[in-house]
């Protein structure tokens, strides 16, 4: 029988995942490899782990990118509020609209 607590990690890792999927997908960014480990799922360890797994070369070059440009404050105007997701959107987009990103 499998706990309660334990259904909940699962449900966390899982969670976690699909909002990690989201969140890439909203900056042009799509790793099709990317899911709960079902190896640590089957261990019963504290929290299954996420796997981001394989991707191409093309989309490892449009993840450097975005984050490269987050790491360099690039997005709203200064002072502005905004998410890292907002400045990682509005950071891809301009790129896509100068033609840097395949």
């Amino acid at each position: 029988m499998v706990s309660a607590a334990r259904m909940d990690r699962v449900r966390a890792s899982e969670e976690g995942a699909a909002r990690l999927r989201a969140e890439l997908a909203e900056v042009g960014v799509v790793l099709p490899s990317l899911r709960v480990d079902p190896l640590t799922v089957a261990s019963g360890g504290s929290y299954p782990l996420v796997d981001l797994g394989r991707c191409n070369l093309d989309t490892a070059l449009r993840l450097t990118a975005v984050l490269y440009e987050a790491r360099r404050g690039a997005g709203p105007a200064a002072g502005a509020e905004a998410s890292p997701g907002d400045v990682l959107r509005a950071r891809v987009r301009e790129l896509n609209r100068e033609g840097r990103l395949p």
